[in-house]
């Protein structure tokens, strides 16, 4: 069973999709938006995915830069701390 209006569903035009964009380019305004947008029920259906596919690549690549940073700082300090002295 679908709540949805038939107005939620409407594909959105190049111009939404231009604001929607700049808007979310503001850096915090945008992040703030994004939650707005994935979650609040008077959204287009077409954005909402959007903006939820974008929260969740979002969430992915940060926990992707956070692994690297362990992973190469645990490097970077064993080499430093003369874990790379072969003598």
């Amino acid at each position: 069973m679908e709540t949805q209006n038939q107005g939620n569903t409407q594909p959105l035009s190049t111009k939404d999709w231009l604001i929607t964009l700049i808007i979310t380019a503001i850096p915090i305004i945008g992040f703030i938006m994004l939650f707005v947008w994935a979650f609040s029920g008077g959204t287009n259906v077409n954005k909402a995915n959007w903006a939820k596919a974008a929260l969740l690549l979002m969430a992915i690549l940060i926990a992707l830069s956070f692994l690297f940073s362990l992973i190469f700082g645990a490097g970077i300090f064993a080499l430093l701390n003369g874990g790379g002295n072969s003598y």
